[in-house]
């Protein structure tokens, strides 16, 4: 009997992918097939919603992560023990700094591990920093695809509901963070220590200083600014995919 990994319900049987694309929401999963040849569904439990389509030659897993740096966490460890090897989250943010608008592309160059997934794992010496050479290569794509984008440092966290939520916000954004989503530091704490490759695109729904129930709102109606930016990532991430492919070949 073929195994399957207990929460993705993906076995070694079903895929030779080395590369997988992961965004948060299982809907968005459908996006990226648009953008895939030859795409076949896979699975579909709990969040863990699957696909596998191709880029040129390049066989590409796209599956979505749920919200959180725990359901993550889950899919960095059971991928790796299908053989993948490199994995770029697709997820949207909110702003922490003036400028970047709704719609703009945030490639993360580290986060700050406020998350309770990675603090599980190992002490917040440990850097959440994404592979340098999927960094340089998702910076030259934006360039070569002229997107708006900003690179630099996120924060990583568990609740958008404490108490203390603006007063939060306003002290990292005084440090000079880009912009908060719930799923990146786990992803870069959790591959790093598995020798995995890591990278986290993100699409910002929610301006700095703007309403975070109507920018979720917003994502979800799929109003034109937040489904530009969906656009952008998904086109980023597999554009990046092929360079990266093309660039181990040679």
């Amino acid at each position: 009997m073929q195994s399957v990994q207990p929460h993705i319900r993906i076995g070694t049987h079903m895929t030779q992918a080395r590369y997988a694309v992961l965004p948060g929401d299982p809907k968005r999963v459908g996006a990226v097939a648009h953008w895939l040849d030859r795409v076949e569904e896979l699975t579909f439990n709990r969040e863990y919603r699957s696909i596998r389509g191709w880029i040129d030659d390049v066989e590409v897993i796209v599956m979505s992560t749920g919200m959180g740096g725990a359901s993550t966490g889950i899919a960095v460890e059971e991928l790796n023990r299908l053989g993948i090897t490199t994995l770029i989250r697709i997820g949207s943010c909110g702003a922490l700094q003036s400028g970047i608008q709704l719609g703009d592309i945030v490639i993360a160059a580290g986060a700050v591990r406020d998350d309770g997934a990675s603090a599980a794992y190992i002490d917040k010496g440990y850097p959440a920093i994404p592979d340098p050479e999927l960094l340089c290569a998702l910076m030259h794509t934006a360039d070569e695809l002229k997107l708006p984008w900003h690179c630099g440092r996120i924060r990583s966290h568990d609740s958008f509901y404490t108490d203390r939520e603006e007063e939060i916000d306003r002290y990292w954004s005084g440090k000079g963070i880009l912009a908060a989503d719930m799923e990146t530091s786990a992803l870069f704490v959790i591959g790093g220590l598995r020798g995995m490759r890591t990278a986290s695109i993100l699409n910002v729904v929610v301006e700095h200083e703007g309403d975070l129930e109507q920018g979720i709102n917003n994502l979800v109606a799929q109003e034109d600014a937040c489904a530009l930016g969906e656009e952008r990532e998904i086109r980023l991430a597999l554009e990046a995919i092929r360079a990266d492919a093309q660039r181990l070949a040679r």
